[in-house]
Formats: C-alpha cells, structure tokens, sequence
C-alpha cells in the first residue's frame, strides 16, 4: 500500500460546475464563503456559494478575500477568479484551470503560484503558452479561469529536516522519498553508480579509447558486485 494515492481522504473532486445553458449564454454570480485546505493538492481551494443556491469548489487566486464574489459564464468580467470560455478572454491574458476539452472541468495549470498566457485564437482555436513554456491549441469553446493560482513560492521554504519531509510525502504518497542519488549507487544497480560521482555508463572503458568514448570504468580491473568466498 506504500506510496498509493490515498484518494479517500481527498475532500473535493475539483471541477467547474456543469456546463449549462446560464453560462452559455449569461453569467452566474457566487460569493466566497470560505477557503480549503485539501490534502490532495498544495493551493488553497475557495467554496462558492452561487446564486442559485449551489455549492461548489474552485482554485483561489491570488489576492481573493472571504466575502469576494466570481462570476461564471460568458458575460463575465475578466477579473481573478473568474471563469469564462477562452474566446472571451483578450491574448495576454493570465489563466489557470484551463479545460483540456470543453465541459471536462479543468486539466492544465493546477499547481500553486502557476499561470498560462492566452497568445493566439484563430478559427475556433486558441493556443495558450504553459507555465514550461510548451505552446499547446485547444478548442476555444474550452473554460479557463482567470488569474494566478495562489501558493506560490511554496517549494522554496526549506524543510529544515528530515521528519518534516518525511511527514511531507507521507500525506500525499505521490513520491517515492527518500530518493537515493544515482552516483552513490553501485555500477549493477544504476547507470552513474560504481564510486566514480560522474555521470556515466557503468562499462569497462580502454585507456586508449578516442575522447568523447572515456565514459564509465576506466580501465577498471572489474566492475560488479563482488564474488563471495
């Protein structure tokens, strides 16, 4: 059961509300009432309390207070926080919680202190740059939120130590920690291992090998796990 996702404890299932034909057409109000700390992810969550009386969960920007309102749906504002379909929203514009396909909910640019920008529409498609810097087009019918998503900053804070990390990873169980560097391996059991701390092949290399060929053992008497006896 180590590292698995412990999926039960996660308190939301984060998507935008259903698709409907309010935000088709017009906009729906709600107002922040509260702020989620959910373990399965590391920025802050708000509860919106809509209008109509329905509840629901969307990634906070940076800056929203309690008592903020967001608006959803085609006549939006283009303000933090709010969720519009992406030919609403001018290029230049900074995004997160961007639909991979219309309705789906919200599949790229989740991650704390993060943001897209919108750069292109053409034809009923939109290109957004990333947060890596990778360009992708997707349908402009697609639903983005609009903002940056808070947190940021939060992998720069040191641990200080090992009890903290470990207690870290425990809640999530989406890495493997502690992670052993390669170069401290042996040569059977990782490609830079072998006592030598270089990046390298873990193969027997004649000294008279060209440059650029002098990777691994050098000349090495052997290489492996020792024989017993």
């Amino acid at each position: 059961m180590k590292y698995r996702s412990p999926k039960s404890r996660f308190n939301v299932d984060l998507k935008f509300r259903t698709y409907d034909d309010v935000e088709k057409t017009g906009v729906i109000r709600g107002q922040v009432v509260d702020f989620l700390d959910d373990p399965g992810r590391n920025a802050l969550l708000m509860k919106v309390k809509y209008d109509n009386n329905e509840d629901g969960y969307l990634i906070a920007p940076e800056g929203i207070c309690v008592g903020d309102y967001v608006e959803l749906g085609v006549q939006a504002k283009i303000a933090f926080g709010n969720v519009l379909p992406l030919y609403r929203i001018p290029e230049g514009t900074t995004i997160y919680n961007v639909e991979k396909t219309p309705g789906d909910g919200g599949k790229f640019i989740r991650s704390p202190g993060t943001s897209g920008t919108v750069i292109a529409r053409e034809a009923g498609k939109v290109s957004i740059k990333l947060p890596s810097k990778k360009t992708i087009t997707i349908s402009s019918e697609s639903r983005a939120q609009v903002g940056i998503i808070n947190g940021g900053g939060i992998k720069e804070r040191p641990l200080m130590k090992a009890g903290t990390a470990h207690h870290k990873h425990k809640a999530r169980s989406t890495h493997i920690w502690p992670k052993v560097r390669g170069v401290a391996m042996s040569a059977y059991n990782h490609p830079h291992g072998g006592k030598q701390h270089h990046v390298g092949k873990p193969t027997t290399v004649a000294r008279g090998t060209p440059p650029g060929g002098k990777v691994g053992h050098i000349a090495a008497k052997r290489t492996g796990r020792k024989a017993k006896g």
